[in-house]
């Protein structure tokens, strides 16, 4: 599993900072040339979610604090998001973004992210150059993943989309448009890092994070397929593995083995849309892999729908099967003295706990969007969510002795805007 991440938070006076003074660019950049423009649109959904799941949470993503199940039968903060987006087209070469979303956070608060914030210029008409802050081009809905509106679903699937939410990096990326008679291709390169704060003073470090994107549309058919590879570092259970590397070289061999200290990690999705207005179809498969803890998935979703006026009936299966790393991952106990057997019993435990993270799971739902008003669409969605192999699946704050195999009924609610 590659793990999960966000954009770099920033307290919101300080972004809120960044955004007027961004403002303030724009607007002396139109008053000194009649060439430069800049536009402000924003984002949302305010929603609300149930699951009958009392062992853990269901979220819509690992690095929320809580969401619905164990903390609260009932939650608003597993969806709601607000964002806004301002663009400055400074000539016909020169534009620049910046896009800042508020979503609960792991620290409880909704203090605003950093989503994106990079400069862009067009070398020709073919090619485009950015510096910056800047949406990894990973899954068909990279681009707009965090707005609801734009997808039929409440949120996207999370047996693909939350195996790697990592949104952004801070990088530059090139992309090359070359069209034929009837097809328009996308070809993108993207280099960059990211660090990123956890919990307790824990990061996540991403170095030489480097890839490539492919779109093709034609008509009403559009596919892209991404890889990327990255080092990654990530400073949770720096004592668990300390109290291994005590263990004498089964324990150093299992410690090294599992800690994501600068460990290779690399992940790659297709994915296929046809969508020709009355009614559509999409899939999307990916794989994912760490060099620790982490393991890797393999991932999938089929969705279809069919649009009647306002009106999308749609269904969803997606599937995510994790698997372990390879090599032992539990101590032997065997002639030890009791007392160092009772401990490393214990660190087998809390070991065996952690692992329980790397996902597999199926989800099988329905759910009814309904287009109220010029950039308002209410969705109502039912899904059941099995956990499966021993794992606590996308599901956060699970009881120690969390069961594996339960089958959760979630049912959301959303009111997604755009303006």
């Amino acid at each position: 599993m590659f793990f999960p991440s966000t954009a770099v938070s920033l307290p919101a006076a300080c972004a809120g900072a960044v955004l007027l003074a961004f403002i303030g660019t724009a607007g002396a950049a139109s008053a000194e040339a009649t060439s430069s423009t800049w536009t402000f649109s924003g984002f949302g959904t305010v929603g609300a979610v149930h699951s009958d799941e009392r062992q853990a949470d269901y979220t819509a993503s690992i690095l929320k604090a809580d969401g619905a199940g164990r903390t609260s039968h009932w939650s608003g903060d597993v969806d709601s998001k607000l964002g806004g987006q301002l663009d400055l087209h400074i000539d016909t070469r020169w534009s620049a973004v910046l896009q800042v979303v508020t979503e609960q956070r792991l620290d409880y608060s909704y203090q605003p992210r950093v989503e994106w914030a990079n400069l862009k210029y067009q070398v020709t008409p073919e090619l485009a150059l950015r510096l910056g802050r800047i949406a990894l081009p990973m899954f068909i809905a990279a681009d707009y993943r965090k707005v609801g509106y734009a997808y039929p679903w409440v949120r996207t699937p999370l047996e693909v989309y939350g195996v790697l939410p990592l949104t952004n990096s801070d990088g530059a990326d090139l992309s090359w448009q070359w069209n034929g008679e009837a097809l328009r291709s996308t070809t993108q390169l993207f280099y960059g890092r990211t660090n990123i704060p956890l919990y307790d003073g824990a990061r996540l470090r991403g170095r030489g994070i480097a890839g490539v994107s492919h779109t093709v549309e034609q008509g009403a058919f559009s596919a892209r397929a991404s890889i990327i590879t990255a080092r990654l570092s990530v400073g949770l259970f720096p004592a668990l593995f300390e109290a291994f590397d005590g263990f004498g070289p089964q324990g150093r061999d299992i410690a090294r083995r599992l800690r994501v200290d600068d460990k290779r990690a690399s992940a790659m999705s297709v994915g296929l849309n046809y969508d020709p207005g009355q009614w559509f179809v999409m899939s999307e498969a990916g794989r994912s892999k760490v060099d620790g803890y982490l393991g890797s998935t393999r991932s999938a979703y089929l969705s279809g729908g069919w649009r009647h006026r306002n009106l999308t009936p749609y269904a969803t299966w997606a599937r995510v099967w994790g698997r372990l790393p390879d090599g032992p991952t539990a101590l032997t106990l065997d002639g030890l003295a009791p007392a160092y057997a009772a401990g490393g019993a214990a660190l087998n435990t809390s070991l065996a706990a952690m692992m329980r993270a790397v996902p597999s799971q199926s989800t099988l739902g329905a759910g009814l969007r309904w287009d109220l008003a010029p950039n308002f669409a209410l969705k109502l969605q039912h899904q059941r969510v099995t956990t499966r192999n021993g794992s606590r699946g996308m599901f956060i704050n699970s009881v120690p002795d969390y069961q594996s195999g339960r089958t959760a009924q979630v049912t959301s609610a959303a009111l997604d805007f755009v303006f």
